[in-house]
């Protein structure tokens, strides 16, 4: 049976997940509300919501890059433009989606964008954990 604590994370792990895909989600506010009932949980939830909401992006790019390389819109040249650096930015909500499955339509290098992506993720969830401390 799961403690108190336990659960907690693991919902934050969920929520994050959730929250990367085209699915709403509010992992901020899940992570708030650990953050101020366990605070001494700092790290492991923000490795949790980390890994979680990266693991999230890069199913949203696995699917992308399933998809048929046909000719690539417009739309697509600024990310391939920046490359995989651009995914810094995959937590921005709306825009952080298509990041992610443009990286996949593109066949950006999966290492390099599950780098950038949690880079990015992380340092969200860190300004999130600073605002709660």
């Amino acid at each position: 049976m799961l403690d108190g604590v336990s659960a907690a994370l693991g919902g934050l792990f969920v929520s994050a997940f959730l929250s990367a895909t085209v699915l709403p989600g509010g992992s901020e506010l899940v992570l708030a509300g650990i953050l101020h009932q366990y605070p001494g949980q700092l790290v492991s939830a923000l490795i949790l919501a980390t890994v979680g909401n990266t693991l999230g992006g890069m199913s949203t790019y696995a699917i992308a890059r399933l998809l048929p390389r046909k000719e690539l819109p417009q739309r697509l040249r600024q990310v391939q433009r920046y490359g995989s650096a651009s995914l810094v930015l995959s937590w921005v909500p709306v825009i952080g989606d298509a990041l992610c499955a443009a990286a996949g339509v593109l066949r950006l290098n999966w290492f390099a964008c599950l780098c950038w992506m949690a880079l990015g993720k992380g340092l969200r969830y860190l300004a999130i954990a600073s605002a709660v401390y």
